[in-house]
């Protein structure tokens, strides 16, 4: 098991917390002078080791930054210490602790600031390549904390065959893919992929630590049964509350057969060449007082080319040609409120969620002089947050609007709304439930909301209905267990029942266009050990009520990223 000590001055000042004042109960442990004080030996004594909130109030600084990166397995612990962990072990090349010190938003030298460490802590978490990370105080001398960044890595490298199931459809894929290539943090993903839509042979290569260790690279290529795609990027985000400027670059060219659906059977095809581009820059005060605001500017480009293909079923009326390509103004306002919770969408893994307000809007101004096929204002917003009743239960809120205003008329404007409450029972039980609709405003031909087995009316075929509006209720108890299966899955399951419609528009299902409903249950099995650690569902749904031609049993198999 590998273990790097290393101070670090890797990374631009991260900010300051809002907070202020000293604490009197934080200077029983600085009165000694020249005296090293280490945390361990500070609980040894029967004190607990100052927090970093603490250490922030009397005005600590950073001192030496310890990465300690371990293996995938923990050898110390009994129930790891076997040959096959042990060979795992061998043959996993460990993370570089320089691709997990450009992760830390904080250098030696700053004030000590919670919310940075924090937030550090959600940075690192979010990485598929590590399984889990802790920020400690390891000693305290002279007004100068030493911190321990512990880590440890997952699986890396995944030789995948697999199979879904939903709404009556197989999905097959077989491919490989290596999310920390030689501990550097790149991924690289290759393979062959069967859905109902297409089959795909896939190259991804992206690296979100170059450079500076905060831009990211992304390059993508497809070879598809009904066409191709390619696209690429140079991103350097706003990667933390405090970062104080962005900018970034993207294009994508994809030319694919999309598909009508009704009643779950495909009425018509058309060739569809979809053209994106994207320039913009960024800046930021970072956080203050709790708070972030961001203002972008750029230019897009939006081109959407439709075309008949003879062997193919026809629609009814093919949409015009688009291109629209203008300048834009970006506004972002994110409040500075997490809370990590377990037992949620994941199983006995922490997980951060946004309870603050998060809100963005961009404006756009597509010109006939810039190219575009006519004068239009492009419009896009969205907001979330998170409420909280007692130590418990928490509903989280969003919504978003996206449109166009061309000579006085609102065009294909979609306004989607969504609600997820989760109720916590006991340490295992939790009722989940959500409730999303999506409305579409002159839309374009053959623009329509799907519903069905892929996209969350588990019990009946995939896009079974599809229109102009569209609603879908989910009610869910969820179980997590306390199984560890083999040290690399743990279990959990859910009864659940879906209720949903989609309607409106000239092509809604005419077989059974009223409000749907399913129950059923299912296991859940998260790998935890792995840097795909997804969550595999394996779901049996009824449909209540079906029409003739439904299956009154639909097995279900798929991966998500959550519960």
């Amino acid at each position: 098991m590998a273990e790097v000590r290393k101070a670090m001055s890797w990374h631009p000042r991260s900010g300051r917390s809002g907070h202020s004042g000293v604490r009197a109960r934080t200077l029983a442990w600085v009165v000694a002078i020249g005296l090293v004080v280490p945390a361990a030996a500070s609980a040894q004594a029967g004190a607990p080791p100052p927090t970093f909130a603490e250490l922030e109030a009397a005005g600590t600084k950073i001192g030496e930054i310890r990465i300690r990166n371990r293996d995938i397995f923990d050898l110390d612990d009994p129930k790891e210490n076997n040959a096959l962990f042990r060979l795992a072990n061998k043959l996993h090349i460990q993370t570089r602790s320089s691709v997990i010190a450009r992760s830390v938003l904080f250098k030696s030298g700053d004030p000590v600031s919670a919310n940075v460490i924090e937030e550090t802590e959600r940075v690192l978490r979010s990485v598929r390549y590590l399984y889990w990370a802790r920020i400690s105080p390891a000693a305290v001398h002279d007004g100068v904390v030493d911190v321990d960044v512990e880590t440890r890595d997952t699986w890396s490298l995944s030789p995948n065959v697999s199979f879904g199931r939903s709404g009556g459809e197989n999905t097959t894929s077989v491919r490989i893919t290596e999310y920390n290539l030689l501990g550097t943090g790149v991924l690289l993903d290759f393979g062959r992929s069967n859905t109902v839509d297409r089959s795909s042979n896939e190259l991804l290569i992206r690296n979100d630590r170059a450079f500076d260790g905060w831009t990211s690279i992304r390059l993508n290529h497809a070879t598809n049964s009904d066409g191709k795609r390619n696209e690429g990027a140079v991103d350097h985000p706003f990667f933390s509350l405090d970062t104080r400027w962005a900018a970034g670059a993207s294009a994508s060219d994809d030319d694919r057969i999309d598909s009508v659906y009704n009643a779950g059977e495909v009425v018509s095809q058309y060739r569809h060449r979809e053209r994106k581009a994207e320039i913009y820059g960024g800046r930021s005060a970072g956080r203050v007082d709790g708070w972030v605001q961001r203002y972008s500017i750029g230019a897009t480009l939006q081109d959407d080319q439709y075309a008949l293909d003879p062997a193919l079923p026809p629609p009814a009326l093919l949409p015009s040609d688009e291109r629209l390509v203008g300048p834009f103004v970006r506004y972002e306002l994110i409040e500075d409120r997490y809370k990590t919770l377990v037992n949620r969408n994941q199983i006995q893994r922490p997980e951060a969620f946004a309870l603050g307000v998060a809100a963005r809007a961009q404006l756009g101004w597509a010109s006939t002089a810039w190219g575009s096929s006519r004068n239009a204002l492009l419009y896009a917003a969205s907001v979330s947050a998170g409420f909280e009743a007692g130590a418990d239960k928490m509903l989280l809120a969003s919504a978003t609007i996206d449109g166009q205003l061309s000579e006085g008329r609102i065009r294909r404007q979609t306004l989607s709304g969504a609600l997820r409450f989760y109720l916590p029972q006991s340490k295992r039980w939790l009722f989940y439930a959500a409730a999303s609709g999506d409305l579409l405003t002159n839309p374009a031909p053959l623009d329509e909301l799907l519903l069905g087995g892929d996209n969350g009316l588990r019990g009946y075929p995939l896009r079974y209905q599809s229109g102009t509006r569209r609603a879908l209720f989910v009610f869910e108890e969820r179980a997590y267990t306390d199984i560890y299966l083999w040290r690399l899955f743990r279990l959990g399951g859910a009864v659940f029942v879906d209720v949903g419609r989609a309607w409106g528009g000239d092509n809604q299902n005419t077989v059974n266009p009223d409000w749907l409903s399913d129950i059923g249950f299912g296991l859940r099995i998260f790998n935890v050990r792995s840097a795909f650690s997804n969550v595999l569902h394996l779901d049996i749904a009824f449909p209540i009520n079906p029409d003739a031609n439904i299956e009154r049993v639909q097995y279900l198999v798929k991966v998500k990223t959550s519960f």
